[in-house]
């Protein structure tokens, strides 16, 4: 890493960029604005962070999440709505995400999709130049003056979108990082700016008016979210943003993923919050897993199997699924589907059908449940999405699809059996080797890998390094019998670490055991490995 350069603006101090990145993001009106937002809302992230904290305990304590009392006037009111969708947002049939590095950008924009989201969390590892590059790659992407030409290849905006369902460029939606994650790299006052903020700032002050300008606008998702006050912070913060930038208030849209067992029971109130800004909910799946996992940790009533049984069959899944429809469309927003995680086996013809059969019914669920759109993670399986929803969606989404007879209840969302044959040995493999291979490559600086003919993120390892904790802390047992004890789990731990013999491999050995043996805990493995970039 380059030594800080101090900016002679305000006490504010950043590594050192490139000369393109000074010139188109680190100019001194944008630095001044991201300033601004760390000193007036940073202190409100903190607060919002601890409360977490104090929420965990409770739990631990046998305090189970509910529909919240002081609230039931939000949800019981049928007069508000959230607004209409935003230009270019009406038709989100499919969707295909993935990080802002340059060649995946002009990919995306290729493809046959209607919105790209370009994801500065999850799928991204946050070494300064990924994330620096990223807004660069942004900024040109936004004005269709993106390129790039390696040894092999040429990579260009493709003109002619005539093998594409949507004619125009998919809507271009930025992801930054969770409120829990700092940018150690960008100081104010002393104290490093918010992820979230950094990330957030940067695209919307140079992009806003621009977007605008070519029919579209300053969209976001907004991950991690546990609680309608984090939304009610986020709208204050597109509020001052708007205003700063002198444009109308409900011009930004925010999407907010439903990945925590949280934000599930707050769904009405997350929209309510964000109301103008709003543009829906959508299903983080792996996330949401992750979550539920995490929250209940330390109960053993809540374990779950192998990750490959935790479908989107599992009765807390479908609840959750037909809540967040429900929800959306009650108040006149999208109902946003999960992942399609699979990957394009052009080594293995049938492999590859299979895969594609997968996701295909996969979409299927989604479209016909009452979704206006889903997500993929490689330009190829597309058409495997579009083609359920292009069935079942003959408009541009299904918000007229009400279905409020339904009751969703606290026991729903709450209900973790899982008919299945259990935990397997396989399974605890395959959880270690989706675990290393994966925080190996982050910390390598690669926040997408393809492991085992799946695109892992950050959310997919979380939930193999949590079903690892728990089975070992309450002493769950195979299906065989045999007791999944520390040392079961480290005999398999060490063969993989052998086979991946590097140096971020032991780092990530010791983050891990020291999680198993219980000697500490990270809400989020990410940060243990932000501290050893």
């Amino acid at each position: 890493m380059v030594a800080p350069t101090s900016v002679a603006l305000n006490n504010v101090q950043y590594t050192a960029v490139s000369e393109e990145a000074k010139a188109k993001i680190f100019t001194d009106d944008a630095v001044a604005f991201i300033a601004t937002l760390h000193r007036i809302f940073d202190s409100r992230r903190v607060e919002l962070l601890k409360d977490r904290e104090l929420l965990q305990r409770l739990i631990d304590d046998g305090n189970f999440p509910n529909f919240l009392e002081s609230t039931k006037h939000i949800r019981e009111d049928p007069t508000w709505r959230g607004p209409s969708p935003g230009p270019g947002l009406e038709d989100r049939r499919v969707e295909i995400t993935g990080p802002p590095v340059r060649k995946m950008v002009i990919n995306a924009l290729n493809s046959n999709v209607f919105a790209f989201m370009a994801d500065f969390e999850d799928s991204s590892t946050p070494t300064w130049s990924n994330m620096v590059e990223g807004q660069v790659n942004l900024y040109d992407a936004v004005r269709e003056n993106i390129s790039l030409k390696t040894e092999k290849k040429e990579y260009k905006l493709q003109s002619d979108r005539s093998h594409c369902q949507k004619k125009t460029y998919p809507t271009l939606i930025n992801r930054p990082r969770g409120w829990h994650l700092v940018e150690k790299n960008f100081t104010v006052d002393g104290n490093p700016i918010s992820g979230a903020l950094f990330d957030f700032g940067l695209y919307f002050f140079h992009n806003a008016k621009e977007l605008i300008k070519r029919g579209s606008g300053p969209y976001f998702y907004l991950p991690k979210t546990e609680s309608y006050l984090e939304s009610r912070l986020w709208n204050d913060i597109f509020n001052l943003a708007q205003n700063w930038l002198s444009i109308p208030i409900g011009t930004i849209r925010a999407t907010v993923l439903i990945e925590t067992i949280h934000a599930a029971f707050q769904m009405e109130e997350i929209i309510y919050e964000l109301r103008a800004h709003c543009a829906g909910l959508n299903c983080g799946r792996w996330d949401y897993i992750f979550s539920f996992a995490k929250t209940f940790r330390n109960h053993p009533e809540f374990m779950l199997p192998d990750r490959d049984d935790v479908t989107m069959k599992a009765p807390f899944m479908t609840a959750y699924v037909k809540l967040l429809i429900q929800t959306c469309h009650k108040r006149g927003v999208h109902a946003m589907g999960g992942m399609a995680a699979q990957l394009p086996i052009n080594t293995d013809p049938i492999a590859d059908e299979k895969a594609k059969l997968k996701v295909i019914a996969d979409k299927e669920r989604e479209a016909s449940a009452g979704h206006d759109g889903t997500w993929v993670a490689h330009p190829a399986l597309a058409i495997c999405a579009l083609e359920p929803f292009n069935k079942y969606m003959p408009g541009p989404n299904q918000i007229y699809r009400r279905n409020e007879s339904t009751l969703i209840t606290a026991s729903n969302l709450l209900n973790p059996y899982i008919p299945t044959s259990g935990i397997t040995e396989a399974g605890i493999r395959k959880n270690i080797e989706i675990a290393i291979i994966y925080m190996v490559n982050w910390l390598r600086g690669s926040g997408a890998v393809a492991i085992f003919n799946s695109m892992e993120d950050a959310a997919t390892a979380e939930v193999s390094r949590l079903q690892l904790i728990t089975w070992v802390k309450h002493g769950a047992k195979t299906r065989n019998g045999d007791l999944i004890t520390q040392d079961l789990v480290y005999k398999i731990l060490d063969e993989v670490i052998v086979m991946h013999d590097c140096k971020e491999a032991n780092v990530v050995s010791g983050i891990l055991k020291a999680e198993i043996e219980g000697k500490k805990f990270s809400n989020f493995v990410t940060l243990d490995l932000y501290d050893a970039l």
